[in-house]
C-alpha cells in the first residue's frame, strides 16, 4: 500500500530533494508552504516524474492554518506516514549582542512552534498506528555556537534537542524521530546535492536506526566561528 510523506516547508532545494526520494519509492507527496504559485511548479515538477503529489498552501508561522493543511493532505492523499519539517529561516538573524526578544520570537515561530503544531497534529494517528517518523530538519547554528547567527541558532538548538528527547520517549511506541543538520550550502553535486541529501532521509525512515544525520562539515564550521571571532559569514544556517 502505497504511504504519504509530507514535506513542511517545502522548496525547490532541500524539500524538493526529499520529496524526489520518497516519491521515487512510491510515496505520495504533500508539499506545504507559504506560496500557492511555487507549489505548483513544484508539483508539476514531481507529477513529470510520475509522483503523486498535491499542494497545500499555508504560512508555518500561522498554527491554525497549518493544521488545517496538514488535515487537508491526509484527507487528499491519505494517513501521513512521514512528516519531513525544514522550513528554511526567514527574518532578520541577528548577532548574539544584537539579538532582541521579537528577533529571537520570529525564529522560535517558525522552526520551533511551527515543528511542535505540525508534530502535534500528526503524531496521535501515528500513535493509534503504532508507527511513524517524524524528520526535523536544523542547521550547523543548532550545534555548534555562532555569534553571527544567534537568534535562529537558539531555535535550532532548541529543535534539535526536542528532536532528542522525542526520539527517546516514542521510539518503544514504534514512532521514530530523526534529525538532520544541515552544515552545508545545499548545491549541485557531492554529498550536500538536493538529491543526495533526500537519499539520506530515506535511509533514516528505512533503516530507523540512528537519530541523526549531519550534511557537511562541523569542523570546518567550527574553525570558521573561531578564525572570525564569530563574525563570520553564515553558511548553512
Amino acid at each position: 500500500m502505497s504511504k504519504t510523506l509530507v514535506v513542511v516547508g517545502a522548496g525547490p532545494g532541500l524539500g524538493m530533494g526529499v520529496a524526489r526520494a520518497f516519491g521515487l519509492q512510491g510515496f505520495r507527496v504533500g508539499l506545504i508552504a507559504r506560496t500557492e504559485s511555487k507549489l505548483h511548479t513544484l508539483v508539476a515538477e514531481l507529477a513529470d516524474l510520475g509522483i503523486t503529489a498535491a499542494a497545500f498552501p499555508a504560512d508555518i508561522r500561522d498554527r491554525d492554518a497549518l493544521t488545517t493543511a496538514l488535515a487537508a493532505v491526509a484527507d487528499t492523499l491519505g494517513p501521513i506516514d512521514v512528516l519531513e519539517y525544514s522550513p528554511s529561516p526567514t527574518g532578520p538573524i541577528t548577532h548574539a549582542a544584537r539579538t532582541t526578544v521579537d528577533s529571537v520570537t520570529a525564529q522560535f515561530e517558525l522552526h520551533v512552534l511551527g515543528a511542535v503544531t505540525a508534530v502535534g497534529h500528526v503524531l496521535p494517528q501515528m500513535l493509534a498506528r503504532g508507527d511513524g517518523t517524524l524528520l526535523l530538519t536544523t542547521g550547523v547554528s543548532s550545534t555548534i555556537p555562532a555569534p553571527f547567527l544567534a537568534n535562529v541558532g537558539m531555535a535550532m538548538a532548541g529543535l534539535r534537542n526536542w528532536a532528542h528527547t522525542l526520539h527517546a520517549e516514542l521510539k518503544p511506541q514504534g514512532i521514530h524521530v530523526g534529525t538532520v543538520t544541515i552544515a552545508s550550502g545545499i548545491t549541485p553535486g557531492g554529498e550536500a546535492d538536493p538529491d543526495a541529501i533526500g537519499a539520506r532521509y530515506y535511509s533514516m525512515y528505512q533503516q530507523r536506526n540512528r537519530i541523526e544525520e549531519v550534511i557537511g562539515d562541523l569542523d570546518a564550521f567550527r574553525s570558521l566561528v573561531t578564525r572570525t571571532g564569530g563574525h563570520g559569514t553564515p553558511v548553512g544556517v
